[in-house]
């Protein structure tokens, strides 16, 4: 007799994280999938008319491991009774009416009906818009018509190589995007076999690898002589794009961070400005030691009523304008973009003080280490940088 997987326990199924297939065991053929993108997928490998088949239980997220389990038991006790599964015949199409159906699902349908699925989910509102625009740019015109059961790999192919070395980043994260949908497409019942967008085993051998042909692009950042000048310049400029520049410049955060800012947010009497960790890029609360020239700015912002927001638009219920600040450069005639300040302010620091690394990397809310290095290593170290963002400010607005 073939050896039983395992029976794996729902924590150490959560401990998975490397891209494969693992059997979880209690029931034969239970697998979860997890692809190169982070997908996680649970499978139920089955033999039907001798033929062996992976049927789609869903995604990890939205089915327990007893609902796998459970599911993949009916799967079986199905195929005992000789019950029609609804999967079509190998090499052919079903001929039911209601499989019919299924089996036109357009790439295009399954995309909007996936970005829909995750909307929620998903921090940044700007994720469908990346989502939508990539997909109907380079996707949607070779195969967003199509039958999402008949993409194939030279489809997936046609659509990544015309920009895999020249948009090289756009042609990464558009080729996740596509496997995601074709994974939503298999646990659905949608399309079966193997998907043609995975990395690992399959377009890693027909494609280069990205780091070999990723062109580098380093936000322009201006010489750190030039911004004291360039922050009296600010100081003369009404309006709120330069006092949210002047306030990015200071305190070395994204310009994300910037935007949505909010007065609660603002403790002016320790003098910490606490991110929170929705609106950070790497997900975890940030916490920013604030110098006496921001604190003197933000007292000199005058608070909207109606609105929780520090740089509120003339609305009120949203802030600013992202393109504001990057505007209000162009019109000064500069040939530099807002986050290129975070690089001004890491070349000073890492040439001109002593403060150590990790206390740089702080500033700028980087990870530093592995991961086993960074669960040692919970605190911030806050108040030691609080002499390094106010040499900072000294510097800049003396």
């Amino acid at each position: 007799m073939p050896k039983r997987a395992k029976e794996l326990t729902a924590s150490a199924v959560a401990k998975l994280k490397e891209p494969g297939r693992y059997p979880v065991g209690g029931v034969d053929g239970l697998q979860l999938r997890i692809t190169d993108a982070g997908t996680r997928l649970w499978i139920c490998r089955i033999t039907v008319n001798g033929v062996r088949r992976d049927i789609g239980l869903g995604y990890y997220e939205d089915v327990t491991l007893s609902q796998a389990r459970d599911e993949a038991r009916e799967k079986h006790r199905s195929v005992r009774l000789g019950l029609d599964l609804g999967l079509p015949a190998v090499g052919q199409r079903p001929t039911k009416p209601v499989a019919i159906e299924v089996q036109k699902r357009t790439f295009k349908a399954v995309a909007i009906e996936l970005i829909e699925s995750k909307r929620d989910g998903w921090r940044n509102g700007k994720h469908v818009d990346q989502w939508r625009n990539t997909l109907e740019t380079y996707a949607y015109p070779v195969m967003g018509d199509m039958d999402v059961a008949e993409v194939g790999l030279q489809h997936v192919l046609d659509v990544l190589r015309p920009i895999w070395g020249k948009k090289t980043e756009t042609a990464t994260r558009l080729r996740g995007r596509i496997e995601s949908i074709l994974g939503y497409a298999f646990v659905h019942g949608w399309r079966t076999g193997d998907n043609p967008a995975q990395w690992r085993g399959l377009l890693d051998k027909v494609l280069p690898a990205p780091e070999k042909v990723r062109k580098r692009e380093h936000f322009a950042s201006m010489p750190v002589d030039d911004v004291p000048a360039f922050m009296a310049r600010l100081a003369e400029i009404p309006g709120a794009a330069a006092q949210a520049l002047r306030l990015l410049i200071l305190t070395a955060v994204r310009s994300g961070e910037v935007f949505g800012a909010r007065w609660a947010e603002f403790d002016m009497v320790d003098g910490v400005w606490t991110v929170p960790a929705e609106r950070m890029k790497a997900g975890v609360e940030h916490r920013v030691p604030l110098s006496r020239q921001v604190l003197a700015l933000l007292s000199s912002i005058p608070r909207i009523e109606g609105s929780e927001l520090v740089f509120p638009s003339a609305r009120g219920d949203k802030p600013i304008s992202n393109m504001s600040m990057t505007m209000l450069m162009r019109r000064e005639k500069l040939d530099y973009v807002p986050h290129g300040f975070r690089s001004t302010f890491r070349d000073w620091a890492g040439d001109f003080t002593e403060y150590p690394r990790d206390i740089l990397e702080a500033a700028l809310a980087h990870t530093v280490g592995n991961k086993v290095e960074a669960a040692y290593r919970r605190k911030d170290a806050l108040e030691r940088r609080r002499p390094l963002m106010q040499d900072w400010a000294d510097l800049l607005e003396p």
